[in-house]
């Protein structure tokens, strides 16, 4: 055990004299780990350990030594931010809605949890590595899982199938029912006679359905497909992979952020004098996995951040001249994942007919009308989430004949909701945290390739995250910001430490 607690405390930089604050550095630092292992999965967990171990480091602030807290202009915008959140909230229209939504806000203190409990290179380094290789967990499990198919995919539907009867279509994905997990027509026939109405949830492209199937429909037959009406079924491997989020954005969002950390470390691996081969061949396998997870979630907007991520990580960390070689490989991966997109969601990349950019265009002028129809609106915005109440009034989702949602788009969301100056701040986030990330790449005074390689990835992942955000709401999504903040928090750090000239062991 005490081996244990020496190596931990050498890893954290956690050897102080008092015994109460060793420990709670300790467990602060343990929990900030468990933050990062947790990010690419759950946002429960996630959230668990970052409130947790927040809470320790919180009360390590009452002992000494005291911890010397610095205030930049990066903390004046963060906080600028969430302050205008808070006078945004107390003037919207449905105040404790909004002052409720100020939890995801808060996000951002995250960037302090990460800066002050990293205190050295080799800590950021190690927390870094526990983010990647906890995603490469459920970025390996994705493919096997579509190689296993999920669920009965139906085909040779009769029009008197009491499938057809509740509105299932013609290669529509059985998936549930009543929330039971089931995986042959047999289940789903005995399951449908044991009641009056079955509630069955299926998957058609690009969603997921629930509709009541009625046991007085169900038809004559010696086995299941007989009885459901179906002439052949098969395991679906038709799907937008979601990792264990539950959603296909949400992963693609989160798989954007890491990858581009990654691919930062790969550029710099392979321009490190002299070349990191082993790492450049791991860091490569690991980028692999990660596209190919990020193709089959079949999420547009994230695959195009990443590739714009990675042209600017590759202009930065190999220069201009590299572009075009770099070119000649994605190439034939946005060709693969354009066919990939035809074929699993049945459009095309810009395509005018797709319902969800429909759905978007819809969003955004619905927006832009309500953000600029009152002067109150064009300051403080009409509160977070007060359109869940008053969106008839507003006239938007068409009426009602549309879904309910936000309004995907992080830059349109901010100015419904909390106004122009919620915006304008946003950007200057973005403006300041872009210029420390290029600050420590142009004085990293230490010449680590690791600490270099991180810069490049949380600056990829800005611009990726910027770019996503602008037809995502990828800001609101909670896991995402955690792991964006995350990652602001791993930049300003390796750059503090490198403007600084400290080695992978000195402490903060």
């Amino acid at each position: 055990m005490n081996k244990f607690l020496k190596k931990l405390d050498e890893l954290a930089g956690t050897n102080r004299e008092s015994s109460i604050v060793r420990w709670l550095e300790r467990i602060a630092f343990v929990f900030l780990i468990l933050m990062a292992v947790s990010a690419p999965h759950s946002i429960a967990a996630t959230q668990t350990a970052w409130i947790t171990g927040m809470f320790v480091w919180v009360v390590r602030l009452f002992f000494r030594p005291r911890v010397k807290l610095k205030f930049g202009v990066l903390d004046v915008a963060l906080w600028g931010l969430f302050g205008w959140s808070v006078v945004s909230s107390l003037a919207s229209y449905e105040p404790a809605t909004s002052i409720d939504r100020l939890r995801g806000t808060a996000l951002f203190l995250i960037v302090y949890f990460v800066i002050y409990n990293l205190r050295n290179l080799r800590a950021v380094y190690f927390a870094v590595f526990m983010l990647i290789l906890s995603c490469m967990v459920n970025v390996a499990w994705t493919p096997v899982q579509r190689l296993i198919g999920r669920g009965v995919e139906i085909h040779g539907l009769r029009p008197d199938s009491p499938l057809a009867k509740a509105l299932l279509w013609e290669g529509d994905t059985l998936l549930t029912a009543d929330g039971k997990k089931l995986y042959t027509p047999e289940e789903f026939a005995e399951r449908i006679e044991q009641n009056d109405l079955t509630k069955i949830k299926f998957y058609r492209p690009d969603f997921e359905f629930t509709v009541d199937v009625k046991r007085a429909d169900m038809l004559q037959g010696a086995n299941g497909l007989e009885k459901l009406g179906i002439q052949s079924w098969k395991k679906s491997r038709n799907w937008r992979s979601s990792g264990f989020y539950g959603h296909y954005t949400t992963y693609a969002e989160v798989l954007q952020l890491i990858a581009s950390l990654v691919f930062g470390l790969l550029i710099a691996a392979f321009a490190a004098v002299p070349r990191r081969r082993k790492e450049v061949g791991i860091l490569a396998v690991c980028i692999a996995g990660l596209s190919l997870a990020l193709l089959l979630t079949v999420t547009r907007a994230s695959q195009l951040a990443f590739m714009i991520s990675a042209a600017s990580i590759v202009i930065v960390g190999l220069g201009k001249k590299w572009i075009w070689r770099a070119a000649l490989i994605g190439l034939p991966i946005a060709i693969i994942g354009l066919l990939f997109l035809q074929r699993s969601r049945e459009v095309g990349f810009f395509d005018a007919k797709d319902d969800s950019i429909k759905y978007r265009q819809t969003m955004w002028r619905d927006g832009v009308r309500i953000w600029t129809e009152n002067p109150r609106h064009l300051l403080v915005g009409v509160g977070m989430d007060s359109i869940q109440k008053h969106w008839r009034e507003w006239g938007m989702f068409d009426g009602g004949r549309m879904a309910m949602g936000h309004f995907h788009s992080t830059p349109v969301q901010l100015l419904v909701e909390r106004g122009l100056p919620a915006l304008l701040i946003w950007l200057i986030i973005l403006g300041i945290y872009t210029r420390t990330l290029w600050k420590g790449l142009k004085q990293n005074v230490s010449g680590d390739w690791r600490a270099r390689g991180i810069l490049l990835g949380c600056l990829g992942g800005m611009i990726g995250f910027f770019a996503g955000g602008l037809v995502h709401y990828n800001l609101g999504d909670q896991e995402v910001a955690m792991v964006f903040f995350m990652l602001m928090g791993f930049g300003v750090k390796v750059t503090q430490l490198s403007n600084n000239g400290l080695s992978a062991e000195a402490a903060a």
